[in-house]
C-alpha cells in the first residue's frame, strides 16, 4: 500500500497508545524505512553534539548523554524485530531484508564515532580517579567495552572493512533466520484416516486437527507441523513407524532441503565472516572472541563444564538407550532403536517403570492456570500483580495484555503473552522488550513481551500443556520478570542486557516452583472437574522426571560442543554438515541422540550472534539455578521472604548494574557448586564427590 506523504508517519509521532504501548493497527510496513532513517538522523546528531563539545568530557555530558542518545531509533527497531519475530509478513521481511546492513552500519558508525570515543576513552582511563557509584562506573566500562568490540581502536581503513563485515553479517543471519521461517511454514505431514492416527492421544489429534484449520485445509483434517508442541508429541505416541519417520527426517532437514532456503552455504558464509571479525580484533578465532565478554572467559572453560557433565551424560544416555531395547523386544521389535523411534520408546519405559502417561497428566495443565501459577508465584516471591487488560489491543487477537503493579501498587509495567503457534511467528520459545525501565530515558514502565509456540486447543477447548510446555511457559515467564522487576537508572544496564551465560538464570531458577508440590496442588487442576492433581500422581511425576535426562544432557551438550568447536576453527569448514557430522563422530555421539539442534537450523548461532560460541550458556546457568535454589531448600520454604527479597535485589531487579560474579556471590553469600546440577540430573548421587 503506497503512504500519504502528507500522512504522519505513526512511528515518529508520539504513541498515546494505553502504556505507551505501539499503535499496531496503524504501522504498516512501508512506514519502517524512512522511520529509521530519521531516527538515525537524530541518534548521530546526537552524537555529533556529545563529541564536538569544548567542555573537558565528564561522566554526564558523555556517558549519560551516550547512554540516553538513539532512545527513538531503539523503540523503532523494537517493534520491527517484534514483528518479524511474531507476526511477519513478505512486506515485513523485505523491509527486514532491505533495512538488516543499513542498521549494521549505524550501529557500527555510533561505536566508532571518532569525537564520542575519544571522550569516552578518557574517562574510562581515569576511571578510579572519577569517584563514580558502582552503577555509574559499571555504565562507562560497558559502554567502553561495546565501543572497543565494535573497533573504535581501528584506524579508518580497518573501521571501514569491519563495517562491510557486520553489514555483510547482518545480512546472511537476517537469510538464515528466514530460511528456517520459511521451511518450517510450508512443511505439513497429512494424516489420512484411522491408520494414520494410531496411537495418538486426543489432546494430540485436537491440535493436528486445529493446525489443519489454521492452515485452511477440509474438515476432520489433521496434520503435524514443525512447531515444537506438535511434532514432538507425535514423535513421541505416534505408533506408524514410518510416519515418525518422515516427520522426524522433515524436522531434522530444516534449512537443508535445497533450493532457495537452503542455509548450508549461508552458514559458511557467516562463519567466514566471525573469523575475519575475529581476527580484526587480534584474537586466534571467534571463538575466543566471543568468550571474552563472558563469565566464562574462555575455551577452557566452557570445555571443562560440557566435558565433566557430557562424559557422566553418555553412560546415563546407555543405561537409558538399554532399557529402551528391551522395551522394544518385549514387544517384538527386532533392530536397535533409531532417532524418530527414541520418544516412543521411551515414552513406553516411562509409563512402565512410573506409572504415569502424558495423556493423565495434561488435563491438569490447561494454560490458562499454568499462566495464573507464574502469576502467582511472582506475587508470592516479589509482590507483583498482573492484571488482565482486555480493553488494550496488541499486534495479534492471540496475545494478551497485562498491566503490571509492583508491591506498592503502584502500575509498574506492562506484560504481553502471546503464546500460540502460528505460521506467520518463527520457531521456539523468547522473551523480548519493546522498551526497558530507564530513569536516564524517562522510561519508568517496560513493556516486555513472552513468545511461546504451543499448539493451539481446538474451538471451544482448552489449550493443553505437557509438563515440559509448562516448563518453557515458566522459563520465558522468568526471562520476562527480569525484564520487568528491572529498577536501574541507564538504559545499558537495563533488564535482561547482561552478561550471555548469566542472562539465563532468572529463567532457569523461576523453572523451580512449577514443580513444587504446593504449586501443583493449587494451580494443577483438571480442566473439566477442577479437581486438584492427584498426590500420587504428583509423587509419580516428580520421580519420573529424572528419566531421559542421559538422552537430554547427551543431545544438548552435543550441541554446545560443535557450536564451541565450529567457532573454534581458523579456518572455517567447507563443509557444515560434514563438519558436524565428524565432530559427533569424535565425540561418540549415539546416532540415535543426535543434537538438539542441527547446524543448518541452529537458528540460536546463525540467526544472530548472541549465542554464537555461547550455546553452553544454558548449562552455565544450571549450574548457578541448580545452587540458587537450594537456598529455598535450606530455608525450609520455597516462598522464603528473606531468600526471595535477596533474589529479587541482588538478580531480578538489578540488570547489569553489577558483575554477574558479585550479583550472584551478594545473593548466594558464594560462588555456586556443580553438585547441585549434577544431582538435579541424576548425574550424580547426593553426597558424591566430583572426580
Amino acid at each position: 500500500m503506497p503512504l500519504d506523504p502528507a500522512a504522519p508517519n505513526p512511528l515518529l509521532t508520539p504513541w498515546t497508545s494505553p502504556f505507551g504501548l505501539p499503535p499496531f493497527a496503524q504501522i504498516l510496513p512501508a512506514h519502517f524505512g524512512p522511520a529509521l532513517k530519521e531516527a538515525m538522523r537524530q541518534q548521530i546528531a546526537e552524537l555529533d553534539a556529545i563529541g564536538a563539545a569544548t567542555d573537558l568530557p565528564s561522566f554526564d555530558n558523555t556517558v549519560v548523554a551516550l547512554d540516553k542518545a538513539g532512545a527513538l531509533l531503539y523503540r523503532i527497531e523494537a517493534v520491527l524485530s517484534n514483528l518479524t519475530s511474531s507476526q511477519t509478513s513478505p512486506e515485513l521481511q523485505a523491509v527486514q531484508r532491505d533495512t538488516a546492513a543499513l542498521l549494521a552500519a549505524h550501529d557500527s558508525q555510533v561505536k566508532m564515532h571518532p569525537g564520542v570515543f575519544a571522550r569516552l576513552d578518557a574517562l574510562h582511563e581515569r576511571r578510579h580517579a572519577l569517584e563514580l557509584a558502582p552503577e555509574q562506573l559499571r555504565l562507562l566500562e560497558r559502554l567502553h567495552q561495546d565501543s572497543v568490540r565494535a573497533g573504535a581502536r581501528f584506524d579508518a581503513e580497518a573501521q571501514a572493512r569491519y563495517s562491510s563485515i557486520m553489514q555483510q553479517l547482518a545480512e546472511l543471519t537476517t537469510r538464515f533466520a528466514q530460511n528456517v521461517l520459511a521451511d518450517e511454514s510450508s512443511y505439513q505431514l497429512l494424516l489420512q484416516g484411522e491408520a494414520d492416527l494410531a496411537g495418538l492421544p486426543d489432546f494430540v489429534r485436537a491440535a493436528a486437527a486445529q493446525a489443519a484449520v489454521e492452515r485452511g485445509l477440509p474438515e476432520g483434517s489433521h496434520v503435524i507441523t514443525l512447531s515444537r508442541s506438535l511434532i514432538v508429541p507425535f514423535l513421541t505416541f505416534s505408533e506408524r513407524r514410518d510416519l515418525r519417520e518422515t516427520a522426524w527426517r522433515a524436522w531434522s532437514a530444516r534449512g537443508e532441503m535445497g533450493g532457495e532456503t537452503d542455509n548450508r552455504e549461508v552458514a559458511r558464509q557467516i562463519l567466514v565472516l566471525r573469523q575475519a571479525q575475529a581476527e580484526a580484533h587480534g584474537y586466534a578465532c571467534y571463538a575466543d572472541y566471543a568468550l571474552a565478554d563472558t563469565m566464562a572467559g574462555s575455551q577452557k572453560a566452557v570445555f571443562d563444564l560440557l566435558n565433566e557433565v557430557w562424559q557422566r551424560a553418555l553412560p546415563a544416555a546407555e543405561r537409558e538407550r538399554q532399557a529402551l531395547i528391551a522395551m522394544m523386544r518385549s514387544h517384538g521389535v527386532a533392530g536397535d532403536p533409531e532417532a524418530w523411534d527414541w520418544r516412543y520408546w521411551s515414552e513406553k519405559v516411562r509409563q512402565a517403570r512410573f506409572s504415569i502417561e502424558e495423556s493423565e497428566l495434561k488435563p491438569y495443565f490447561p494454560l490458562d492456570r499454568m499462566v495464573e501459577a507464574v502469576f502467582d508465584c511472582a506475587q508470592r516471591l516479589f509482590g507483583v500483580r498482573f492484571e488482565a487488560r482486555p480493553d488494550v489491543a496488541a499486534y495479534h487477537p492471540d496475545v494478551k495484555v497485562y498491566e503490571v503493579f509492583d508491591a506498592q501498587g503502584r502500575s509498574a509495567g506492562v506484560f504481553l503473552h502471546d503464546n500460540f503457534a502460528r505460521q506467520t511467528k518463527r520457531s521456539g520459545a523468547w522473551m523480548s522488550d519493546f522498551n526497558y525501565q530507564s530513569r536516564n530515558r524517562g522510561v519508568e514502565r517496560p513493556i516486555i513481551v513472552n513468545n511461546n509456540n504451543f499448539a493451539k486447543g481446538a474451538p471451544g477447548e482448552p489449550t493443553l500443556l505437557s509438563f515440559d510446555d509448562a516448563r518453557t511457559l515458566f522459563h520465558e515467564f522468568g526471562h520476562g520478570l527480569h525484564g520487568l522487576l528491572s529498577r536501574v537508572t541507564y538504559h545499558r544496564l537495563a533488564g535482561t542486557q547482561v552478561l550471555r551465560d548469566f542472562v539465563e538464570l532468572p529463567s532457569q531458577l523461576f523453572e523451580h516452583w512449577l514443580a513444587e508440590p504446593q504449586v501443583l496442588r493449587q494451580h494443577a487442576r483438571h480442566w473439566q472437574t477442577g479437581e486438584p492433581i492427584p498426590d500420587a500422581l504428583v509423587q509419580r511425576l516428580q520421580a519420573a522426571q529424572r528419566w531421559g535426562q542421559g538422552y537430554e544432557t547427551v543431545s544438548y551438550c552435543g550441541s554446545a560442543l560443535v557450536d564451541l568447536e565450529i567457532h573454534a576453527q581458523s579456518v572455517p569448514p567447507a563443509d557444515i554438515v560434514a563438519f558436524e557430522q565428524a565432530a559427533l563422530t569424535r565425540l561418540c555421539m549415539p546416532r540415535a541422540v543426535g543434537m538438539r539442534h542441527r547446524l543448518p537450523h541452529f537458528q540460536h548461532l546463525f540467526a544472530g550472534a548472541s549465542y554464537a560460541s555461547g550455546y553452553y550458556v544454558y548449562l552455565w546457568a544450571e549450574v548457578l539455578d541448580a545452587d540458587a535454589y537450594d537456598a529455598f531448600i535450606e530455608a525450609g520454604n520455597p516462598f522464603d521472604a528473606e531468600v526471595a527479597a535477596r533474589l529479587h535485589r541482588h538478580i531480578y531487579a538489578s540488570g547489569d548494574t553489577v558483575a554477574p560474579q558479585a550479583a550472584y556471590t551478594a545473593f548466594r553469600g558464594r560462588l555456586p557448586s556443580l553438585v547441585p546440577l549434577l544431582t538435579k540430573r541424576g548425574l550424580l548421587e547426593e553426597g558424591a564427590p566430583l572426580v
